[in-house]
């Protein structure tokens, strides 16, 4: 007897769903949280973009002073704004003409959820984990991300307390612009590193 259709679609739980489903379920029987405020907050995160990283990064390209405190102390400049990074070191790398940042997480998915919301499955598949660490010229062509030969690429990997950020150059032609509009030109994909902000 073969195994009904319905059940053949469910995988097996990797290690890492196991320990969430079982701390979830913990957090809920020792009446730490409700099942309801569990829900609600899963329902915001999955809500949330990466306006909130969007934010930090108009505000350094319009403040000197901000921007030197972000790459002093992430996690301080984020509170700033009034974006919690609870018991998480965040490292904000700045691209310049000279160096490119990229982000990953080699080990799992670690990522600045509270910043940038979700991450994409690229972000978490075990190819990009793997070969954005040995060949990143080559992943972010992928991209559509041409970077120079003269241009060194750095890769970062974040840990389980510590995620990284990227704070992308401010393209040309904004001079002038309102801290909305230049949010309005950082994506996730720049957050991250795999691209550069828009042009306008």
């Amino acid at each position: 007897m073969g195994i009904p259709e319905e059940l053949g679609k469910y995988r097996p739980l990797s290690y890492f769903q196991m320990m969430e489903v079982s701390l979830r379920e913990l957090l809920v029987e020792k009446g730490v949280v409700s099942e309801a405020e569990m829900a609600q907050a899963m329902q915001e995160i999955r809500a949330r973009g990466p306006e909130r990283g969007a934010k930090m990064v108009a505000r350094a390209w319009l403040d000197p002073a901000y921007k030197e405190r972000m790459l002093a102390n992430g996690s301080q400049a984020a509170e700033e704004l009034g974006f919690e990074v609870p018991g998480l070191k965040l490292i904000v790398v700045a691209n310049t003409p000279a160096v490119h940042n990229v982000i990953v997480c080699t080990l799992c998915s670690c990522y600045p959820r509270m910043l940038l919301g979700l991450p994409p499955d690229w972000y978490k598949s075990h190819a990009y984990r793997r070969r954005v660490v040995r060949e990143p010229r080559a992943v972010l062509a992928e991209f559509g991300t041409e970077i120079s030969e003269a241009v060194t690429i750095r890769v970062h990997d974040s840990t389980a307390d510590m995620r990284y950020m990227v704070l992308p150059l401010r393209p040309a032609g904004t001079e002038g612009w309102s801290e909305e509009q230049l949010a309005g030109l950082v994506t996730r994909d720049s957050l991250i590193g795999v691209k550069t902000a828009n042009n306008p």
